[in-house]
């Protein structure tokens, strides 16, 4: 059997293999490629004879699944599949299976690094400083009493519902699925939109999210309120964001995630907004994180191995 894992998964060479050892039967012949290629005809030309693709978050469109032919066992490297053709892999009778929770952790952490640095004005103080300037203009604001609205509350949205807790915020949330969560008040989107002064998203990427923050709920906002994207950036209408941080309907934003994986084009209409934190897609990306999601891609594979497959989508 042979397994290849299509991509370097950020953990140096040497330690991705002594973990996947640790899990993987010897009889499985591992192949590694530490570079990243995008194209079809590449990905099908490495992954042609594999049994077993390990893969992060290059794009598997259906051509690539079914170039693959001996492909048995898809273990994505990711929380999010939207970049899976999930379809083309049920046709082909392809398990797939993901790495949910190694991030958790990573992208809470983002989201209030992300918030301090707009209540604060870090990146504009940084470079006052440097200017000789002063804090003339750039008083912040504090997180302590604001109304902190989580749009999803799977396990990344509860840990950041809990921060904001820990920050003295009160915690308005929505979701598909309602967890029992202390002092966690559930409500319609439309009502947490204009009642909080802080949003941050949570969701998937699906039919029913794609573009689920678009300009008729950014109307609904305050225009002190600020928006957190570290979920998937087809969830918010980029243009209608730009649009409203030009013209003052909201404060301020900040996202990790875009249309398109980095590198985004300079002209993208976010990058020209003002009053914007953009970084590219690093909500995941922690050292801890990247040795946590290397167990579970490899522990999924010794599970499927077994017969007992986990983690199936």
């Amino acid at each position: 059997m042979k397994l290849v894992i299509i991509e370097p998964l950020g953990v140096e060479k040497e330690k991705l293999l002594a973990i996947a050892r640790e899990y993987v039967s010897a009889q499985v012949e591992i192949i590694y490629y530490d570079t990243k290629v995008t194209d079809t005809a590449s990905l099908i030309e490495r992954g042609k004879d594999a049994d077993i693709i390990v893969v992060s978050n290059l794009p598997m469109n259906g051509e690539v699944i079914r170039g693959c032919e001996k492909l048995k066992l898809l273990s994505v490297a990711f929380t999010g599949v939207d970049h899976i053709d999930l379809q083309a892999c049920r046709e082909k009778g392809t398990v797939v299976c993901n790495c949910a929770g190694y991030s958790t952790a990573a992208v809470a952490d983002l989201v209030f690094g992300m918030l301090i640095a707009l209540y604060r004005n870090l990146i504009p103080c940084n470079e006052v400083v440097r200017h000789e300037g002063t804090k003339d203009g750039l008083v912040g604001m504090e997180l302590e009493g604001k109304k902190f609205g989580v749009i999803g509350t799977g396990a990344i949205g509860m840990r950041t519902a809990r921060i904001a807790q820990a920050f003295g915020c009160e915690v308005l949330a929505w979701s598909r699925t309602k967890k029992d969560m202390p002092q966690v008040a559930y409500m319609p989107l439309e009502e947490l939109l204009a009642a909080c002064d802080i949003i941050s998203l949570h969701v998937p990427l699906t039919e029913e999210t794609r573009g689920l923050i678009g300009e008729k709920e950014l109307a609904l906002m305050k225009e002190s309120a600020v928006l957190i994207n570290t979920a998937r950036g087809p969830v918010v209408d980029s243009n209608a964001l730009a649009e409203a941080l030009q013209s003052g309907k909201i404060a301020g934003a900040a996202v990790d995630v875009f249309e398109t994986e980095p590198p985004v084009a300079s002209d993208h209409p976010l990058l020209q907004a003002k009053n914007l934190i953009a970084t590219p897609h690093v909500a995941f990306a922690t050292k801890e994180a990247m040795v946590k999601r290397a167990h579970t891609v490899f522990e999924n594979i010794k599970a499927w191995e077994t017969g007992k497959a986990q983690n199936v989508i």
